[in-house]
């Protein structure tokens, strides 16, 4: 996951925004730190869709701390008045610590009793890069040794949503050196998606990252490019995930 800037689907909309990577030791626990800050004035509104990696969030806000598991569609978050929020953006290996079925959290929260790391957050708030240790800490300090199964899960996760080259499940299990069984059971444990909903959600990441940042690529291009079968293809994935179509986003709708 080396491009923290890609499911951000309005980039230019986002208030005081930091992510900052997770350091060596707690690498294999999240991939990176993601911190908001907002100050607007009465009665603004600021609309935050996202099109999420498929991996699940820690987040601590106010005197809350959630555990978010990986969406199936772009989320929103309106923001009012003012706040911050510190999130991690966590890697397999972390979730399985966290929960025992990661399947019962998609596009689904819970609320963690973890008064020490809302504590130490708040308390190095709002210097950003003090919070993201003391995330980063906390993570390490509780989780535990990440096990085999943790480790491959990592992999996994890295190899589908990093190399875009990868189209199908059964080239990622050959890479992997596991059956496709094998690596459908490992994402159902570990993430709660199967790795075919993976892949298609870093083709759709990459594919309105294209088209918001290129305005002069065609759409059948970036769908051939891409692996998608064609542009009909593509057009059906923004409509079904993102909620409107990929020339309503390249205008800015």
């Amino acid at each position: 996951m080396t491009d923290p800037t890609r499911g951000v689907l309005y980039p230019d909309r986002l208030p005081r925004f930091s992510r900052i990577p997770a350091g060596d030791e707690a690498s294999p626990l999240a991939a990176w730190f993601w911190i908001p800050q907002w100050e607007l004035a009465d009665g603004v509104e600021s609309r935050q869709p996202i099109l999420g990696y498929p991996a699940a969030n820690l987040v601590v806000e106010g005197d809350q701390v959630t555990l978010w598991g990986a969406t199936t569609r772009a989320s929103e978050r309106v923001l009012r008045g003012s706040g911050w929020a510190v999130g991690a953006l966590l890697r397999p290996a972390a979730l399985a610590w966290l929960t025992e079925a990661p399947s019962d959290l998609v596009d689904a929260s819970v609320a963690i009793d973890a008064p020490d790391l809302r504590d130490a957050v708040t308390t190095a708030m709002p210097d950003e890069t003090a919070a993201a240790a003391a995330f980063a800490e906390w993570l390490t300090r509780h989780a535990g040794p990440v096990t085999p199964e943790g480790r491959l899960a990592n992999a996994m996760v890295e190899l589908l949503m990093t190399d875009a080259s990868l189209l199908r499940v059964e080239d990622a299990a050959e890479r992997l050196r596991v059956s496709v069984r094998t690596l459908q059971r490992l994402a159902h444990r570990t993430v709660g998606l199967p790795p075919a909903a993976m892949i298609r959600r870093r083709r759709l990441q990459e594919a309105a990252q294209r088209v918001r940042e290129d305005p002069e690529a065609s759409l059948a291009g970036i769908a051939s490019e891409l692996g998608y079968a064609d542009q009909a293809h593509l057009a059906k994935d923004f409509r079904t995930v993102l909620g409107f179509t990929a020339t309503v986003y390249r205008v800015g709708g």
